[in-house]
């Protein structure tokens, strides 16, 4: 996995978690860290979460280490 897909993964986390906290508590974390869900911080976070979301996308896709080709020996 590399460098910018780990990045991906880590604010989807972030993300799914401050989603978490606004149902069960209705608790924004992101507008509670940078001053509301309005300001122009906030909004950024949630355009950068955003923008990893469809980053990660394509890696629904993609074989996963045990998908390899075989070469038809079992």
């Amino acid at each position: 996995m590399g460098i910018f897909n780990k990045i991906c993964l880590l604010l989807l986390i972030l993300g799914g978690i401050n989603w978490g906290l606004m149902g069960l508590f209705t608790f924004d974390a992101v507008g509670w860290l940078f001053g509301g869900t309005a300001s122009l911080i906030s909004r950024i976070v949630f355009t950068v979460i955003g923008a990893a979301a469809l980053c990660a996308i394509p890696g629904l896709f993609a074989p996963g280490p045990d998908e390899t080709k075989s070469d038809g020996m079992a």
